[in-house]
């Protein structure tokens, strides 16, 4: 018999379900994703750090967890939220089912419970602090504890997910590799990945454009990144409020400032938080969403082009391109959704950023693109 459960959220909404992760609590920003495939990604994905993941799609597990399909090298997530979590591990990659896989890696989660009034409560009131417990179910000592939890808004969640010393990244894609334009060009030598909580799939696909993928700590100062002689530089995805992570923001603000002495030349991109520190960079201020972007059916349009993509998403927070200074600054991308801003390209200097994810793990790879045109503005950067 499955042990029980409680979730309750901050707004003193209180569910009961089954325990299928370790005993224990935890508690965290509750917030839902709508990907109906991609559970193992959504996990291991370091932007959900400080965050308990509430699935939409009733039915999780069903394929069982393995070692490829990973974006860390452990599970990020607080807590995790499903309706059903199923018994049966129906797939010939599965190593382990998904309860092991929750275990081994201390992570409490919660099953039987209404995922579909959760995320409702979320869209009508806002992304709030919630709480999973397996050994408390008292609800004033329960409201006591959300209570005392901080805000994920001010924290520096970076830090606790940036790699700890410099490496070499040398996989690609592998058997995730798609038909089209992939080609390593040696022209192409160096991207260093400044890390913020870098997802794997962002690594493989740099891979198959550049010689060499260096991963930095997100602390490294822009004097000895420029020692491993980059052709290119892409700040990375990662969690949380991008305001606390100054020590990134300077980096970027000298990156651009030597840009435009033409002291450097590099190619400059930033995916989703990295957008949001570029932007930060510039001037901008950022705006906490009602209950953020999580899932991989998000449309966006391309201003110039007019092409939709339908994109992988996971952020909390954004730049509103009203509040950036710089003219030369244009937004490219908008949310087609709630028309928030989805990318920005400097019109003089080699740098641009997406708010989406590129690499999608998971979800569509229809902006899988974008990679390309990041190795193409290296190469032109270096003629």
């Amino acid at each position: 018999m499955s042990e029980k459960a409680v979730l309750m959220l901050e707004d003193g909404l209180l569910l009961e379900g089954k325990s299928f992760g370790i005993s224990g609590e935890a508690v965290g920003e509750v917030v839902f994703n709508t990907s109906m495939t991609g559970y193992q990604e959504i996990l291991t994905d370091p932007s959900y750090r400080g965050q308990i993941v509430c699935m939409t799609y009733p039915l999780i597990g069903n394929y069982g967890v393995n070692e490829t399909d990973v974006e860390s090298k452990r599970v990020q997530v607080e807590g995790f939220i499903v309706k059903e979590s199923s018994l049966i591990a129906s797939s010939w990659r599965a190593q382990v089912k998904l309860q092991d896989c929750l275990s081994s890696n201390e992570v409490v989660a919660i099953s039987d419970v209404d995922t579909r009034a959760i995320t409702r409560r979320i869209r009508q009131k806002g992304a709030m602090k919630g709480i999973i417990s397996t050994v408390d179910f008292n609800v004033k000592s329960l409201k006591k504890k959300l209570e005392v939890t901080p805000s994920i808004v001010g924290q520096d969640l970076v830090e606790k997910v940036s790699c700890d010393s410099t490496y070499e990244w040398e996989e690609g894609l592998g058997i995730k590799k798609l038909p089209g334009e992939y080609r390593r060009d040696p022209a192409n030598r160096c991207v260093v990945v400044i890390d913020c909580g870098v997802k794997l799939s962002i690594l493989r696909n740099l891979k198959e454009y550049f010689l060499c993928v260096m991963v930095v700590p997100a602390k490294t100062p822009l004097k000895e990144i420029l020692k491993l002689r980059p052709d290119a530089l892409l700040f990375s995805n990662g969690p949380g409020d991008p305001e606390p992570v100054t020590y990134v923001i300077e980096t970027a603000r000298e990156v651009i400032a030597r840009l435009k002495k033409r002291e450097l030349k590099v190619a400059v991109m930033g995916i989703c938080l990295g957008h949001q520190l570029l932007g930060l960079a510039f001037g901008g201020r950022a705006e906490k969403l009602k209950f953020g972007h999580h899932g991989g059916n998000h449309p966006v349009k391309d201003l110039e082009s007019g092409r939709i993509d339908i994109t992988a998403q996971n952020h909390n927070f954004v730049i509103p391109h009203t509040s950036i200074p710089e003219a030369e600054l244009v937004p490219t991308h908008i949310n087609l959704y709630d028309h928030t801003p989805e990318g920005a390209r400097h019109k003089k200097l080699p740098l641009f950023s997406v708010q989406f994810h590129p690499e999608a793990g998971p979800g569509p790879f229809d902006a899988q693109y974008i990679f390309g045109q990041f190795a193409r503005m290296a190469q032109e950067v270096q003629k």
